[in-house]
């Protein structure tokens, strides 16, 4: 799989919500026709589809509506893909109503700000590689409360699910091109990220995702000061991680026939 085209996210956006517009599911490509059965269950190939782009700033790019149901999708291209941004002040109010401590709190305002402050008034501003190497230590206690299992349903749902200015959460992930992509569903979301909470990564992350702010504006920009107060979520290598997802799924899917076991797939 290339994954290669050069369209805007927006394009990208219209031209899913045109290919699924209108159309009989029977008709769809194998591919759609298999996330459509995993988000939808049982759908009969004469079923019509619409399909919309969603105008608001929400984690659903797109919605499909089956027999009266509707499903929000999230559509990701290219690498190094930001899955959320809010401001840090906003996160904060989120990491205490979760229980996280004020200690790592504390920590984690030094680490943003990077400048010596909690609320970014210094003057002495450095790189987040300088700052990993200063303070390893105190990003590895950061690393090690937000790694804990009790938070990661909670972060999932926040930076690449539901958001913080939604009131539901996003079905699946589509990774691509109508031509040429890969997908997600929720449920494979959430236990993925469970499976790489014990990664070892020397950044400040949550499972698979990286946190850092929208940029630390080192040489002083007005234009960009701005960003300095928001916080970015990555998720790096999108689309390894998928095909690692569906890669599972098949080999369980193969034990399967090989041991004649029949169960239900889980979810």
């Amino acid at each position: 799989m290339i994954f290669n085209k050069e369209i805007t996210g927006y394009q990208n956006e219209e031209e899913f919500a045109a290919y699924f517009n209108g159309k009989q599911v029977g008709r769809v490509y194998p591919n759609f026709l298999e996330l459509l059965y995993k988000l939808y269950g049982k759908i009969d190939f004469k079923d019509y589809i619409e399909c919309w782009v969603n105008k608001s700033k929400r984690k659903a790019d797109i919605y499909i509506k089956i027999n009266g149901y509707v499903r929000g999708i999230s559509i990701k291209k290219g690498i190094k893909n930001s899955v959320h941004v809010e401001s840090i002040s906003s996160l904060i109010v989120f990491f205490r109503k979760i229980g996280i401590d004020e200690e790592t709190i504390e920590r984690f305002l030094y680490y943003h700000y990077a400048d010596g402050t909690k609320n970014g008034s210094g003057q002495n501003r450095i790189s987040s590689a300088a700052y990993r190497e200063k303070y390893q230590t105190e990003i590895d206690k950061m690393n090690q409360v937000f790694n804990d299992e009790k938070y990661i349903d909670l972060f999932v749902n926040r930076f690449i699910l539901q958001g913080n200015k939604s009131e539901y959460e996003v079905d699946a992930i589509i990774y691509g091109f109508v031509e040429d992509f890969i997908w997600i569903t929720k449920e494979e979301v959430y236990s993925l990220m469970r499976r790489h909470l014990k990664d070892e990564v020397s950044s400040l992350h949550i499972s698979l995702l990286s946190l850092q702010p929208m940029a630390r504006n080192l040489n002083y920009n007005p234009k960009y000061e701005f960003c300095r107060y928001q916080v970015q979520v990555k998720w790096y290598n999108i689309a390894d991680h998928i095909l690692e997802v569906r890669a599972f799924y098949r080999g369980q899917r193969a034990s399967k026939l090989t041991t004649g076991d029949n169960k239900k797939e889980p979810s």
